[in-house]
């Protein structure tokens, strides 16, 4: 029964990895014939120091942007799992993002951020009439927020999900027992949420190694590659340069170090296990 889908993965997943793999040891500007260039791409890619950087803000944007994107999730989560009053309109809201294309997304926020015609100066605010998109220290940062804007709802989500599958009983006993709101989120809630702590955890780390439209649409990888993160360094390079062979190798990298991540935070998470989480109950 799994034959079709494994047919479907290989075909369209397995063989054009295996191609972008042999293409990182080849020369070839996209439209001459391929021709044999071993280990140059990598060891230029490695000394390049664009891509280099391109690897320290991929990380930047990766810690930062798990740092917020993590406990807000989860709050917006666990808020909207229970029976708050206005929880249904306010849900609808927060969820929003989810409709709306990463480019749609990425034109909205260049638009409201420009320093001419954007919001700060709309609404005569100064300190809100900055150049954002246009200063290297401030670019980086606004792209983590735009990230976290677009993908919080769908963390949120799946933290809904869980919530709403822990059983009831547990936190009426907890009440009976004099815990407080707090110590229910403590003790019931975050160890019940523990494998779709991981599910959220590996999706939002996983898809940092994947931001490519939204950053192209928002930056273009400026101001002065201050924002030029390894998927976008592997199309400029690629698509720009010319130079598929050390793009290739630029995307291998990201698969490697993407499919590291996942199967790291499965292992030292025992979510590999699946054991219950509702023992007890």
């Amino acid at each position: 029964m799994a034959a079709p889908a494994l047919v479907l993965f290989g075909v369209f997943a397995l063989v054009p990895l295996a191609g972008v793999v042999v293409l990182s040891f080849m020369s070839w500007d996209g439209l001459g014939a391929p021709g044999w260039a071993g280990a140059d791409n990598w060891v230029n890619a490695a000394a390049d120091p664009v891509t280099r950087n391109a690897v320290w803000l991929t990380v930047k944007l990766t810690v930062f942007g798990f740092l917020f994107q993590a406990p807000v999730s989860l709050l917006l989560g666990v808020y909207t799992a229970s029976r708050t009053r206005h929880r249904e309109v306010l849900a609808v809201l927060y969820f929003l993002p989810l409709l709306f294309s990463s480019a749609a997304v990425a034109l909205t926020f260049k638009g409201l951020l420009d320093p001419n015609f954007g919001f700060g100066s709309a609404l005569d605010l100064p300190l809100l009439a900055r150049d954002w998109l246009g200063d290297p220290d401030l670019a980086l940062g606004v792209v983590v927020f735009v990230v976290g804007w677009s993908f919080i709802p769908f963390h949120a989500l799946l933290y809904q999900g869980g919530v709403r599958q822990i059983p009831a009983s547990l936190y009426e006993a907890a009440r009976i027992d004099g815990a407080g709101p707090l110590a229910q989120f403590l003790h019931i809630t975050l160890p019940q949420l523990k494998y779709t702590i991981v599910t959220s955890s590996t999706l939002m780390l996983v898809g940092s190694l994947t931001y490519f439209d939204l950053v192209f649409v928002l930056t273009a990888g400026g101001p002065g590659g201050a924002t030029r993160i390894l998927p976008l360094d592997m199309y400029l390079t690629g698509f720009r340069s010319y130079d598929m062979g050390q793009a290739s190798a630029v995307g291998v990298v990201l698969v490697a170090v993407g499919l590291a991540l996942a199967l790291g935070l499965n292992r030292l998470s025992g979510a590999h296990r699946m054991e219950s989480r509702q023992e007890g109950a």
